[in-house]
This record gives structure tokens, sequence and C-alpha cells, in this order.
């Protein structure tokens, strides 16, 4: 019994402490977790500048729960008090996805797929799936029902995990040779990989029977220098960054060459490092670079129409980002790989407004 009152009297001093201070169970000590805002920083933080009309905004950034608004409680929050222990956070995060409110982040640096649903008020780091350790988690995808599909690119594999974090299936194909980015096409029920040593795209049934492939070594057209992250356009093109070609290929569903646009360089609309990519509601393609520190928006034609970020810590900087995701509502999720943290952005632009090229040449 001596050893029980040990135990709980430094829990025990910090419970009156709070009572002392007015402090409630459903508050109070959360701040201790750290994290960022969930509210925006400033409603001024906006692409192009003022007196130019907002075509990008800022609305926050994502490192842990709280950020999202998931509390750890009064009683869990006052042991991690007690014990000095921090809430933990992401490390490298490379891949992002959303889907009814839950998002679901690749962290190869944890490594772990981590689903904050906010919604349910719940968060989980999933560390291993089917008795495989997860090594290199390094993107995901949304299916349908809160589930989701991640790839891990040493593992060699794609899991299918629900809203919990628990496994539902398994893609362990022979041909899978490094796994990094996947696409889901709700409307064919097919999942879209991208294989950076295979060099190609391989298609999934729901089944996660392996339908077809395309692509090879090479620099022409359907050809990839490592593809590294794949998307699907509104119309259901299917775009691949082909990294080191320094531009973006898109194919029909079946694997059709269709066009291509970008080119290596250091200038306004050039290449450099190419990572992730996503369409908005309005079609225009955003493709991150991890050198630029920054996004990019094209038309389909390759026209640059506008760009937000620099490299640094503060809110709309960056340092070596990776995947990127919009939703149905136009936010846009960057993995803001080496700042440990997920950015959030919002499209503001809209049918009827001018473009944002015509607005960032006024």
């Amino acid at each position: 019994m001596n050893n029980l009152r040990a135990m709980f009297k430094p829990i025990i001093a910090v419970l009156a402490l709070a009572s002392a201070l007015g402090c409630q169970p459903t508050g109070g000590l959360n701040g201790l977790a750290g994290g960022n805002a969930t509210s925006p920083v400033s409603e001024d933080l906006v692409w192009p500048q003022p007196p130019n009309p907002a075509r990008i905004r800022y609305v926050r950034s994502i490192s842990i729960p709280n950020d999202v608004g998931i509390k750890r409680g009064f009683f869990g929050t006052i042991l991690d008090a007690v014990t000095r222990r921090t809430e933990e956070r992401f490390i490298r995060p490379t891949g992002v996805a959303e889907s009814d409110g839950a998002i679901y982040v690749a962290d190869p640096g944890a490594p772990a797929l981590w689903i904050f649903d906010a919604p349910q008020q719940a968060s989980v780091a999933v560390r291993e799936l089917g008795g495989d350790a997860l090594l290199s988690p390094v993107a995901v995808t949304p299916e349908r029902d809160g589930r989701a599909f991640v790839a891990d690119s040493l593992v060699n594999k794609v899991f299918l995990v629900d809203r919990g974090g628990k496994m539902v299936s398994t893609i362990a194909d022979s041909a899978l040779k490094r796994p990094v980015a996947l696409a889901w096409d709700k409307a064919r029920d097919r999942l879209y990989v991208a294989d950076a040593v295979g060099q190609q795209v391989l298609v999934y049934g729901s089944g996660g029977n392996r339908l077809l492939s395309w692509g090879s070594r090479g620099s022409g057209d359907g050809e990839f220098n490592f593809p590294a992250y794949i998307a699907l356009s509104r119309s259901g093109e299917v775009l691949v960054t082909d990294a080191l070609n320094y531009r973006v290929q898109a194919f029909d569903q079946n694997g059709k060459f269709l066009w291509k646009m970008g080119r290596q360089g250091d200038g306004s609309g050039d290449f450099a490092a190419p990572k992730g990519l996503a369409t908005d509601t309005e079609g225009h393609l955003y493709v991150v670079d991890a050198l630029f520190d920054g996004v990019q928006i094209f038309d389909r034609e390759g026209a640059l129409l506008l760009g937000f970020g620099s490299r640094g810590r503060a809110p709309g900087e960056f340092s070596l980002p990776t995947g990127a995701f919009i939703d149905a509502r136009d936010q846009i999720y960057v993995a803001d790989s080496y700042n440990q943290r997920v950015q959030v952005f919002e499209f503001v632009g809209r049918s009827g407004d001018s473009h944002p090229a015509e607005t960032a040449k006024r």
C-alpha cells in the first residue's frame, strides 16, 4: 500500500494544483503537448500578395493530434506532465491524404502510418500490419468508407487499412520492386501504383489482382526515369511525376500516353526536384518541388499560373516538401517533410474569376 501511495503521490499533487488553479477536466493542460495552432495564423497569408485577389490561402499546420482538435483527455494529459512524456509527432512525413475528416500521413521517419480522425476524436500510429513491421511507409491514398492504402517501399507491399488502422488486405506482388506512390480510382475500383525501381505503373483491381502495367526506363513518351508520385485528374487522367526526366506525364486509365509537360531548370515554371502532384476542382495542376521548397500551379498546357512557398519554418514556408493531396473542398495538403509537419492551404479562386496566371501577371 505504501508503494502505491508513493507511485500516485506526484499525480495527486498535480491534480491538487490543477484544482487550485481552477482547471477543468476537459481543458487547461492540453497546451503542454505543444504543436501548431489549429486556426489560421493570419487571413492575410495569401498568394498572390494584395492588392491582387487571393487565389491560395494558408489554413494551418499539423504535426500532432491536438493540431486537428483531438484532445488527450484530462487524466492522460496529467500523466504526461508527471512522466514528462511528450506527444508523438511526425518525423519525416512524405505522403498525405484526407477522407471524411480523417487525415492519413505516411511517415518513413517514424516509421508509421498516422491516422488523425478528428470526427471520432481518435488518433493512431500504425507501425505493424499483418506481421510486417513498417520500414518505409512513403505513400497513402484513401479508398472508401474511411479505408486507405499505404505503400511501404522497403517491405515492397501495399496494405489496405480501415479507419482505425487495422489491416484489411495486402497486395504482395512480385512485380512490386519499390512502390513509392499510390492513387485510387473509385469510379473504376482501381489502384494505381508507381514503382521507382521497376520504372513502371502497375494497376490493381479491388481484389488486389494485377490488371495491367506500363512503362520502362527511358526518356520517351510513356517511359520513366524514376516515377516519384501519381495522382488522378478530375477527369480521370493518370498523372505521373517522372522525377529525373523533370516532367509530368498523363495517361488514360489503360496506360495510353496523352500529354506531358515540364522541363529541367532553376527558373519559374521549371522543375528541379518534382515530387507530389494533385489537381483542384478547376483542373489546375499543383506540383511540389523539393529543391524549390514550394508549390507551382500549372494549366494543362504547362503554363505557370502561380507559385507559393519558400525555404524556412514559418507558415507557408517549406523544407524539402514532398507529397500533396487536394480534397473535395479544395483544401491543399502538403507534406513539409523536414519541418516535420503537414501544411494545409486552400484554393479560393473560382470559375468566373480571373485565373491565377492573369492575377500573377498584373
